[in-house]
């Protein structure tokens, strides 16, 4: 059995889950994401795969 995970769409669940426990986590969830992607996209990798 082989599972294909993305680390976007399990990123985004769990920053889901913690902003609905968590409401006032939002605007640090979502920039520490977007510093995230944006680090990535300048060094280069687009896809991760795990």
């Amino acid at each position: 059995m082989h599972i294909n995970l993305s680390i976007g769409p399990l990123v985004a669940l769990v920053a889901g889950i913690l902003i609905l426990v968590f409401p006032r986590l939002l605007s640090t969830i979502v920039a520490l994401y977007l510093i995230v992607i944006g680090v990535f996209g300048l060094i280069g990798v687009h896809q991760l795969r795990f």
